[in-house]
Parts: structure tokens; C-alpha cells; sequence
């Protein structure tokens, strides 16, 4: 591949993440998808059409990223979760300080994106503070904080792979059949217990939302891991994934991105700055959900209720930032794109998300018994 082949590669996987992730953004959008909102409508109501939506999203994203991994279109050990070091600590500490968070600031990274492409003052308030507390725990201050405490409590799974090739090898079975049955096996169960209850069957909202969100993470995964992967870079003549900001294979996420969203903004004049799959990715969640929410007439601006609600939407940014960055990230990095692989960080991390969340919703309830 030559140089001018390479850059025309380039603009073409920055045209496909953005495309993917705008059709994310319309899709969250519509369906009102939100892993805050899911908590909250069972938490508050007994509602559970939106944690079944969630857990669709998150078997159709499973059941994709696999078979494209059985058929030779991904390497699954080349994503950032495919590692067999489980950061325990940081994914529950940080899960837990994202999902607190989150709750404070009236949804996850990507509800905040969402919000803003419809309007949200708010919104664009929390995004600003999310991405710069998350550089600051990339290279900042923060970043000193959890290299020195939470990112060395770990344990090893051998040999080096996450759940699916460690079981392979605990009871002799080959690692790629394991890692199939077990993706497809495990997000089928997910899709199946989705569709069993009525009110979701009778939602096609929530068909739409739960089907379409976990095929724009799979659709992602095949951007980066089978559109934009070169064997050989015409200058470095190493390979090489397209636009990808870890040099490795990425799909949807939003915490780190958006801290580079803003790096790239304040350094756009630096040569140096380049658009990455994560940025364009940012900008067409908010672009997809803009044009939704014109297209529905949804679109409405909406600011501060008052000192303490700027007050608490600062604080939960701030918890989001540091937080889904320890947690190698957010609701969708970890939550879907990261779970899709079967990584057991990505799991423990979920948990303290849900956790931090409950214990959100137990802060509020309390501020609101003071009152």
C-alpha cells in the first residue's frame, strides 16, 4: 500500500466511525436509550424495558464481535480488553465513581452527547468538565493518583487472555471454539431474556433500540478492526489499525475521547492533532442526535434550574471523567464495546457502574428528604 493509498484509508475510516456513530446518536436519541434511565425505571418503578433493552445491545454486540472473530475479519487480541491483567480495583473503584456520577449529572458520557445534539446547555457544561477531568487522569494529576494506588492491585489470568481462553485451557478445549460457543452462547441468553417479557416484545422502540445500539458497536468493531486494519504501514512497514488513538483496535466509547475531543479543538492548528476514530466519534453522536431530535421536533434548549443543580452536575462530570478513565471506561466503552469481548474487567467494571449508580440514586433521594 502506498502513501496515497494509506490517507485515502484514513479518510475513509473516519468517514465510516462517524457515519456509525451518528446513527448511534439518532438511535439513542429516539429510543430514549440510557443505562442511567435503565436503573432509575427499576430502581423507582419496577420498570425493566430499558434494562432489557441494554442487555439486547449488549448480546447483539457479543454475538457480532464474535463471529466476525470466528470468520477472520477481527483479532480479538488486539483490543485494549483482551488482556489477561484484571484491574480489579480500577474497575470497580472507577465503575463506581462514574456511575455515582453519572446519576448527578443526568446520564453517562454518551446520554451528555446525546443531550447536547438536542439542545442541553447542561449538557455541554458537563461535557467540557468530564473531558477535562478525564485528561487529567490520562496525564494529569489524577493520572499520577491512580498509576500510584488503584492500577496496582491486579491479579494475572493465564495464559494472558480473558475468560474465554482461560476456561479453554482449564478443562483442554480449543480457545477460538471456546470463545465462539461462549460469546454467541452467553449474548443469545442476553437477547432471549430481552424478547422474553411482553412489554418489551410490544415495544418496537425497544427492539429498535436494543438491536440497533448493539449493532453500532459491532459495526464499529468492524470498522476499526477489519475496514481500517493495514498488514503493513508504507512508512513504518509495522501494522497498523487506522485512526486509532491505542494503535490498537477500538469500538464506541466516549470518556477518553472526549478528553481528546477537547485536546484536539484547543491544538487544532498543531499538525501534530489529527482527527482519531474516538473524536469523530464524539462529533457524530452529537451530530445524529441533533438531527433526530430537529427531524422530531424534540430539539429544545434547556439550561441550570438553579446553583445547586450546576452544583451537582459539575461534581458528577468531575466523577465521570476520573472515574471512567480508571475504569478504562464508561457505560458503552466498558459496558457494551468492552463486555462484547467477554473481558472480565469490562464485567467488574459494569458492576461498579450499577453500584455507583444505586448509591447516585440514594444521594439524591437523601438531598431531597433534607429539603
Amino acid at each position: 500500500m502506498d502513501e496515497t493509498t494509506f490517507q485515502s484509508l484514513h479518510a475513509t475510516v473516519l468517514a465510516a466511525a462517524f457515519a456509525v456513530s451518528a446513527v448511534f446518536g439518532a438511535l439513542a436519541q429516539r429510543t430514549h436509550f440510557c443505562t442511567m434511565g435503565a436503573i432509575s425505571d427499576v430502581v423507582n418503578m419496577g420498570d425493566t424495558v430499558r434494562l432489557r433493552m441494554w442487555a439486547m445491545a449488549i448480546g447483539v454486540a457479543m454475538i457480532g464481535f464474535h463471529l466476525m472473530a470466528a470468520a477472520g475479519l477481527v483479532d480479538p487480541t488486539q483490543t485494549i480488553y483482551w488482556s489477561g491483567r484484571v484491574i480489579w480495583a480500577s474497575a470497580l473503584l472507577g465503575g463506581a465513581l462514574f456511575g455515582f456520577g453519572m446519576v448527578l449529572g443526568s446520564g453517562c458520557g454518551s446520554k451528555t452527547l446525546v443531550r447536547l445534539g438536542g439542545g442541553s446547555l447542561k449538557a455541554l457544561v458537563v461535557f467540557f468538565v468530564m473531558g477535562f477531568a478525564a485528561y487529567a487522569t490520562l496525564r494529569g494529576i489524577t493520572a499520577v493518583l491512580r498509576d500510584r494506588t488503584v492500577d496496582r492491585l491486579a491479579f494475572d489470568l493465564q495464559p494472558g487472555s480473558p475468560l474465554p481462553a482461560w476456561l479453554a485451557q482449564q478443562f483442554g478445549w480449543a480457545p477460538s471454539s471456546t470463545a465462539l460457543v461462549l460469546g454467541v452462547g452467553v449474548g443469545a441468553a442476553l437477547v432471549v431474556w430481552a424478547a422474553s417479557h411482553p412489554d418489551f416484545r410490544g415495544s418496537g422502540q425497544a427492539w429498535l433500540g436494543g438491536a440497533g445500539i448493539g449493532a453500532t458497536v459491532a459495526a464499529m468493531w468492524a470498522v476499526s478492526g477489519w475496514l481500517g486494519f493495514v498488514p503493513e504501514h508504507p512508512q513504518t512497514l509495522e501494522p497498523v489499525y487506522v485512526a486509532t488513538q491505542s494503535g490498537r483496535m477500538e469500538a464506541l466509547t466516549f470518556t477518553a475521547p472526549m478528553a481528546y475531543t477537547l485536546d484536539w479543538l484547543i491544538y487544532y492548528s498543531d499538525a501534530n492533532k489529527v482527527l482519531t476514530l474516538g473524536v469523530v466519534s464524539v462529533l457524530g453522536v452529537v451530530a445524529g442526535a441533533a438531527a433526530m431530535a430537529l427531524a422530531t421536533r424534540t430539539f429544545r434548549w434547556e439550561g441550570f434550574a438553579g446553583t445547586r443543580d450546576t452544583a451537582l452536575h459539575i461534581v458528577g462530570a468531575l466523577c465521570m471523567g476520573v472515574g471512567g478513565v480508571t475504569a478504562m471506561g464508561c457505560t458503552i466503552g466498558q459496558g457494551l464495546s468492552g463486555v462484547s469481548t467477554l473481558s472480565l474487567t469490562s464485567v467488574l467494571a459494569l458492576v461498579g457502574i450499577v453500584l455507583g449508580a444505586l448509591a447516585g440514586f440514594r444521594f439524591q433521594l437523601w438531598l431531597l428528604e433534607r429539603d
